[in-house]
């Protein structure tokens, strides 16, 4: 398609384009196209761009002789067509067949939460209310003491005291071990 031909919505191809265009298009063209080969490394494919380029440039008509620097503009819509187009061409590689899974490793501090709801079971129900409340739902202790009509000390002693009652059971129940810096090192699920 030559600078002198538009393509109209309907697919028809028209006469008159902008001088304007044609001097610009002649211009820059070698530097345009440099510049695609040089990101894609596929010549076909910055040939493509290139086109679409043009033809972006075509369909503005009279108004590409209104922009104040036409090298700037194409430059622009080169750039724009470019990431469209990386966008949409993700390249994928396929993965060999004995690719050994990935292995996570969760800390057994983490994976402790599966005794909780049982321990929790055994707990009294003041022990478990105030845990469940404060610990598990986020209550704030202030909150937790109103709803509960104690002194905000006396709320946070019943929590601690709660706390500690969890954690020995926890320790039982579960056989939990305790590395030397306190962490949860290993423990056994129970059934």
């Amino acid at each position: 398609m030559s600078p002198m031909q538009t393509v109209s919505k309907d697919g028809m191809s028209t006469q008159a384009s902008p001088n304007c265009l044609t001097t610009a298009w002649k211009s820059h063209e070698p530097e345009l196209r440099g510049w695609l080969r040089h990101r894609l490394r596929d010549q076909s494919q910055a040939d493509d761009l290139l086109q679409d380029l043009f033809l972006k440039a075509l369909r503005q008509g009279e108004k590409f002789c209104s922009v104040s620097n036409a090298r700037a503009w194409l430059f622009e819509v080169a750039r724009n067509t470019l990431a469209d187009h990386l966008r949409v061409a993700r390249h994928t590689v396929e993965l060999p067949d004995d690719l050994p899974a990935l292995v996570v490793e969760v800390d057994a501090v983490d994976t402790l939460t599966a005794c909780l709801p049982r321990v929790l079971s055994e707990l009294s129900d003041e022990d478990r209310e105030a845990l469940t409340l404060c610990d598990l739902q986020g209550m704030a202790q202030a909150d937790f003491a109103l709803a509960k009509g104690l002194g905000l000390s006396a709320a946070k002693s019943r929590l601690q005291r709660a706390r500690v009652r969890l954690r020995e059971r926890m320790s039982q129940a579960c056989q939990v071990q305790i590395d030397a810096v306190g962490h949860v090192a290993d423990f056994v699920p129970r059934k």
